[in-house]
């Protein structure tokens, strides 16, 4: 620390690029301290420094480190308690999350002790060099933070305990999911609506859930205990209701379920398979080499969709290509909503079947395979619709929202298709098959561009930047953090670093990759990552403009 001290006082008043000078290793007392990169100006991204505080020193439980969701919770919470410690100090961030409990890089356990990630913003006057201040901020500020976060006489053990509490829960109720035959759970006294578009802490007036008789399961976690709720059953559930009664916000909670969520947060025992898949129409997105052909086939001028592929897509060639690329990837739950559906992906009523003949009609709505899914591949649907009946008569499940409470309402559905039989009839040509993988050219992942300059930025969670490209994520519903785009942007170059030409099942090859611990996937610290889902991955290579796919191969 003496050593830092002096350096810093020893470049004060001198040009910014004299910080580079600390560069390097520091011992404090009960943690090291290293400066991995400093910025080049003051107007740059922010330094980037880690501290190692050694196992002995933090003295965590031995259950906050095992079993393995425990300890991502314990460094999610660590973090968070480094992001309070700090304070009014803005010169110091650390990227530790909101209302969801990610896999970060910020804090790892590593065999030294607890490492966190920081960056922090080296002080200067225009570009001149703030030496004092900057050993001030280094070397006594810093500390502070550092033990207010660590120490074991300083933090909250409670607090800690419930945080891994909540999230052992969380997942040993997911991961109990597909045994009772269920693919999503919201527990009783659950808060579901958020406080904005963009804020999404709980409502504070909102009403908690509660669950009718008939729809009512009995879970059971390992700190909770017994947990009634809710239960979602495998196969097709519509969501149904008037206007504003909380159909969606039943939809979100259950796609944002595939997520881990902290205390306090209202959705901490709401959970969906792992695998749940949110589909929605994308005007304008880019589809690569996708058979169609079970949505939409026998286009005008005897153009195949076989292997099909577009810079431009429209709303219902757009939902047809994810929910292909959904099955691909092997999904076994689909969530869709009839507000962000194209109408005539949806359904297509008996007056126009008897306006526009089906020879005339490229379109096979989802209400004509949705069974089939069911039935043929197993694949389960939750659907919210509101303003068409003609789904009654395949769902396994209707549930009504009223007054945000949901009520089970399957034998009037079931009542009324039998006695209201509608004319329409079904437009399937022929039966419904999960589409075989494509091939990925690896070489097309190059985030260099034409011009030869390495380029992966993220805007968010609302684009990437991958070389001359710039991915739309606006409609990839189930982000919810922008270091997962980071992290994204990072790891779609991965097959080709390994030296292939091709990947043939490429999302075998990333759930490998993704599996992998963060020290085998990053090559230097980096504190701003989260581990993403492997479907989130896979739709962002797929809307990847420069990304070349080769079709299936066919056995026939």
């Amino acid at each position: 620390m003496k050593r830092l001290q002096s350096l810093l006082l020893s470049i004060d008043g001198k040009g910014y690029k004299a910080y580079r000078q600390i560069t390097g290793e520091y011992a404090f007392d009960d943690f090291r301290l290293l400066v991995d990169h400093v910025q080049g100006d003051p107007f740059a991204s922010p330094s980037r420094l880690r501290v190692v505080m050694p196992w002995s020193e933090i003295a965590l439980p031995d259950r906050a480190r095992v079993p393995a969701p425990r300890a991502v919770a314990a460094r999610d919470w660590l973090g968070r308690a480094f992001r309070q410690a700090t304070g009014d100090t803005e010169e110091v961030r650390i990227d530790a999350g909101r209302q969801t409990v990610l896999d970060r890089t910020s804090v790892l356990f590593t065999d030294a002790g607890v490492e966190v990630r920081f960056t922090v913003n080296l002080p200067a006057k225009g570009r001149t060099i703030l030496g004092k201040t900057a050993r001030d901020l280094l070397c006594r500020t810093l500390p502070r933070v550092v033990r207010r976060a660590l120490r074991p006489e300083q933090r909250d053990e409670a607090a800690l305990t419930r945080h891994c509490d909540a999230v052992e829960d969380q997942v040993a109720l997911r991961e109990g999911l597909v045994a009772r035959g269920l693919v999503a759970f919201v527990a009783d006294g659950a808060c579901l609506p958020r406080r904005s578009g963009v804020d999404d802490r709980p409502l504070e007036e909102a009403v908690p859930a509660r669950t009718p008789e008939s729809l009512a399961v009995e879970l059971e976690a390992p700190n909770a205990g017994a947990v009634t709720g809710l239960g979602v059953s495998a196969g097709i559930t519509l969501v149904v209701g008037g206007g504003f009664h909380g159909k969606s916000t039943l939809l979100s909670a259950i796609q944002y379920g595939v997520y881990d969520h902290v205390p306090g947060d209202g959705r901490e025992l709401v959970v969906a398979t792992g695998d749940a898949v949110k589909l929605r129409a994308e005007d304008g997105r880019a589809v690569h080499a996708m058979d169609l052909s079970p949505f939409i086939n026998e286009l005008p001028y005897g153009k195949s969709t076989r292997e099909f592929s577009t810079e431009l897509a429209s709303g219902s060639t757009s939902q047809a290509a994810a929910l292909q690329e959904a099955l691909e990837l092997g999904a076994g739950t689909l969530l869709v909503d009839e507000d962000t559906s194209a109408t005539n992906f949806m359904i297509r009523d008996a007056r126009m079947q008897a306006l526009v003949a089906k020879r005339d009609e490229p379109i096979t709505p989802f209400v004509d395979r949705i069974a089939e899914l069911r039935d043929r591949l197993g694949v389960s649907t939750v659907l919210v619709m509101g303003g068409s009946g003609d789904y009654f008569g395949a769902a396994d499940t209707v549930i009504q929202m009223h007054d945000y409470q949901p009520r089970d309402v399957t034998a009037e559905a079931h009542r009324i298709a039998r006695e209201y039989r509608t004319d329409r009839h079904t437009e399937a040509p022929q039966p419904l098959e999960r589409p075989c993988p494509r091939a990925l050219v690896t070489r097309s992942l190059d985030p260099a561009g034409r011009r030869g300059k390495r380029r992966i930025k993220a805007r968010g969670m609302e684009a990437l930047e991958f070389g001359d490209d710039v991915v739309d994520l606006r409609a990839l519903e189930q982000l919810v953090d922008a270091s997962q785009v980071r992290t994204i942007g990072i790891l779609l170059p991965a097959p080709g670093a390994e030296g292939l030409l091709e990947v043939d099942d490429v999302p075998a090859w990333f759930r490998g990759h993704l599996a992998q611990p963060w020290e085998a996937l990053i090559r230097r610290p980096d504190g701003d990552l989260v581990r993403p889902r492997l479907q989130d991955l896979m739709a962002v290579l797929n809307r990847l403009r420069s990304a070349r796919f080769r079709p299936a191969a066919r056995d026939h």
